[in-house]
């Protein structure tokens, strides 16, 4: 975000509702010098872990950023191949930094966005509600139709599932 911006709402996207992350993503990606998004399949996230999964997404957001930035702040990881590019790791960060924040936002509503796509192919699910998460109703559509080949199936260790 340019030194000048500030949003007002901006926070960390799980403090904002739906509505005004969407709201908020329009104004900060119109806004923003430079964004990018890091997106890692589920594939990918069963073969290396969330965490380097995580990892990963961050490395291919900045390759994705048309401006090299100075500095880049991230929520609590550390260890990342930043492509050379300075970082800075703050616990909390999304609750402490405006930039962590709108980034948050941009990635939670990516993600939104791309499983309510998700949801047209698999409405049994019900991603376009859950979004994903392990939620009751998320679950017990796992127990009766199976997995899907969405479903990240390091996650569903345990379960007894078709």
């Amino acid at each position: 975000m340019p030194d000048y911006s500030f949003l007002e709402g901006v926070n960390d996207s799980k403090k904002v509702s739906e509505k005004k992350r969407e709201e908020l993503y329009e104004m900060i990606t119109n806004e923003a010098i430079s964004f990018g998004v890091g997106i890692v399949n589920q594939e990918e996230i069963d073969r290396i872990n969330i965490l380097n999964a995580t990892k990963k997404a961050v490395t291919l957001a900045i390759e994705s950023l048309n401006i090299k930035p100075e500095q880049i702040l991230v929520d609590a990881l550390t260890g990342i191949d930043t492509l050379g590019v300075p970082y800075t790791s703050i616990i909390k960060g999304d609750a402490k930094s405006y930039s962590i924040a709108a980034a948050s936002i941009v990635a939670k509503v990516t993600r939104d966005r791309i499983m309510r796509q998700w949801d047209e192919v698999y409405p049994v699910y019900g991603f376009a509600k859950h979004k994903g998460y392990g939620t009751a109703a998320h679950m017990q559509a796992i127990r009766e139709h199976g997995i899907c080949s969405l479903h990240r199936k390091s996650f569903l260790t345990g379960m007894n599932i078709k």
